[in-house]
């Protein structure tokens, strides 16, 4: 395929999981003979297990106590995530870059102040006059910062701040969706020309009995013990969260070039849709984004599933990638990162990039279900499908 000046690449990767940070601990994974070791937090929110966030010295991308300190986790994370990619690309430093850089971020609601929270609920039930109880305690003990911690643009916002990015900004809210959206909006404004270098990514923080209690209202989550990911049963829904951060990079290749970048990959499309998953809505969907983001043949690809472990959909996906793609490598890396919400779709596809440039051969991450990858891949896919609703599928190929 010729080469065009819009094709959009990948020039700098930032990656935060419970095995590490940054993108050398995640290559070491993927050029391994063997799956990392689970790391799994049984404990804390048993008997819900959680992929935790590993130790990370804030400071390092976040050096002002001040800034840390009016933030959550999860817009540390992204925000330190940011950092790395822009380190990565060689733009952090770069006033003129930063300052015209675009960035579209793929977040969800802020954290609940549980104190507060527990505190209320306690009351009203010795109390029957529970509105009172409400206004009582949310004018005594709710911060009024908190309410502006939740909104979403706030990771926006912040990373702005502290990385003085201060180009056009978007934030897309609404699971892994919005990752979808994130990573589609960018490539098509950079292949229109209508920007020429983007920061895009997520951040989720698994760490949240709020959160937990959301994914066990539809009783999504697995229990007790760590299983591999496509073989977990019987415990549950399946669904082990992982608190973890992705961004990227994106750069169109004539800008890419003309500043002599390190390029890990091409992203050739993104698609990214919604709809009624019954009767065969969910194949036929995927079908069709596969139409759209990977025309005609695509030979031996490596297929960097974002699953999320959801018995009924892990399964389906997995029969649409083997019937679509039948001679794929199949990996599905939510088994070691855990399922990351908002940021699992740039988690995917900064794997994917890594994989391609270093040449892997990626160990199986689940031992009894994946095969033997034969020889590195040149093209991979990653797909999104949301443990509730939302799908998306990009295609990436090595420079």
């Amino acid at each position: 395929m010729a080469k065009n000046p819009n094709d959009v690449v990948i020039t700098g990767l930032g990656i935060v999981s419970c095995h590490g940070v940054g993108k050398n601990v995640h290559e070491a994974i993927l050029s391994a003979n063997e799956a990392p070791q689970p790391i799994v937090d049984r404990e804390r929110f048993e008997p819900y297990p959680v992929h935790p966030l590993p130790d990370i010295d804030w400071t390092e991308q976040i050096p002002r106590r001040g800034d840390q300190r009016q933030m959550e986790n999860w817009q540390r994370l992204g925000v330190f995530t940011a950092g790395l990619a822009l380190d990565d690309a060689g733009l952090k430093d770069d006033a003129e870059l930063c300052g015209s850089m675009d960035m579209i971020v793929a977040a969800g609601g802020g954290e609940r102040d549980i104190a507060v929270d527990t505190m209320i609920v306690n009351k009203a039930m010795t109390r029957n006059d529970r509105d009172n109880v409400l206004n009582e305690i949310l004018t005594t003990e709710l911060r009024p910062t908190l309410f502006l911690a939740q909104l979403s643009n706030l990771l926006a916002g912040n990373i702005s701040i502290v990385h003085k990015v201060t180009g056009s900004s978007k934030t897309f809210m609404g699971e892994e969706a919005a990752g979808i959206s994130a990573l589609a909006t960018a490539l098509e404004r950079i292949r229109a020309g209508q920007t020429t270098h983007a920061l895009v990514g997520g951040a989720y923080n698994a760490e949240r009995q709020d959160m937990l209690v959301l994914y066990e209202g539809v009783q999504s989550l697995a229990q007790g013990g760590w299983q591999p990911l496509w073989s977990r049963a019987d415990n549950g829904g399946g669904v082990i969260t992982g608190s973890a951060s992705a961004f990227l990079m994106l750069e169109s290749r004539e800008h890419a070039q003309s500043r002599g970048a390190n390029i890990y990959a091409s992203i050739t499309d993104v698609d990214g849709d919604r709809g009624n998953r019954d009767e065969g809505g969910l194949e036929k969907r995927l079908n069709r984004l596969a139409d759209h983001v990977t025309p005609g043949d695509v030979e031996h690809p490596l297929v960097m599933s974002g699953a999320s472990g959801h018995f009924d959909l892990r399964d389906r996906e997995r029969k649409f990638i083997e019937d679509r793609w039948p001679g794929a490598t199949l990996r599905g890396f939510g088994g070691i990162t855990g399922h990351a919400m908002e940021a699992q779709f740039p988690i995917g596809v900064a794997l994917a990039a890594l994989a391609l440039q270093s040449g892997a051969k990626l160990p199986r991450f689940d031992e009894a279900s994946e095969a033997e990858m034969s020889e590195p891949a040149d093209t991979a896919i990653v797909t999104a499908v949301g443990f509730m609703h939302g799908e998306g599928l990009a295609l990436l190929k090595s420079e």
